[in-house]
């Protein structure tokens, strides 16, 4: 990707704190250059992480990619939580960890309609943990979607925004009903988190753990090739 895509757009959520900086820039500007200087540079990291860059979104409608920038820290095969009212059939759940110096925009891993948006309060551990995917406060959305080679068979898919140790801020853009586009922005979370993604029952992972991850690039699931044995990923039982 180049350096033109990573800076042609900022999240709105920056706006605030670019401009508190900026403002806190001038100030020092008037008395000390080295404090003017430092304030700048703090300001220029805040803007990089609030970067809102373009991505090149797979069009086939079987193709479930990832909601974040990241690496992929875990894959497990469970029965989802009952908050999330899914059933009790197991499926693979997908985790993400954003470091502070990741793209922290959040994009939708399939196009549908949600469904239900599910805000739980919790704690602020370690992200990285995963436990934390239970313990800390998290915004999940249930998505139902189409599979576009069998247009009668439904299934949910559920993404989760988690927050962490740092990152206490959760913005999330959709709600109850809206219709949503694969790899569209849907929010984000501030400063470092987790994304988790429940996939369709009988889904399997492409990705494995260790593997970078780019929010609406990175393909997780191909949902034309269900009930096959995952790519060489770690699971966790």
């Amino acid at each position: 990707m180049s350096c033109i895509n990573m800076t042609l757009s900022i999240h709105r959520e920056g706006y605030k704190f670019i401009g508190i900086g900026l403002a806190i820039s001038l100030v020092f500007l008037l008395f000390c250059q080295a404090l003017f200087w430092a304030s700048l540079l703090i300001t220029i990291g805040i803007a990089l992480f609030f970067r809102n860059p373009r991505r090149a979104v797979p069009k086939d409608d079987n193709l479930i990619v990832s909601p974040a920038d990241g690496t992929i820290c875990n894959i497990v095969y469970d029965e989802p939580p009952e908050e999330l009212e899914l059933g009790k059939d197991k499926r693979y759940r997908i985790s993400i960890f954003l470091s502070l110096f990741n793209v922290h925009i959040n994009r939708t891993p399939m196009s549908g309609k949600v469904k239900k948006v599910i805000y739980t309060p919790g704690q602020f551990i370690d992200a990285s943990v995963d436990k934390s995917s239970l313990c800390n406060e998290r915004n999940t959305i249930i998505l139902q979607v189409n599979n576009n080679k069998n247009t009668e068979q439904r299934d949910c898919i559920a993404f989760s925004q988690i927050a962490g140790k740092i990152a206490r801020r959760i913005v999330c853009d959709v709600h109850d009903g809206q219709e949503i586009n694969k790899g569209e922005v849907f929010g984000l979370i501030r400063f470092g988190s987790r994304n988790d993604v429940w996939l369709p029952v009988g889904a399997v992972p492409q990705v494995y753990v260790g593997q970078t991850s780019v929010a609406g690039e990175t393909v997780l699931s191909d949902l034309s090739q269900k009930d096959v044995k995952p790519r060489e990923c770690i699971i966790v039982h």
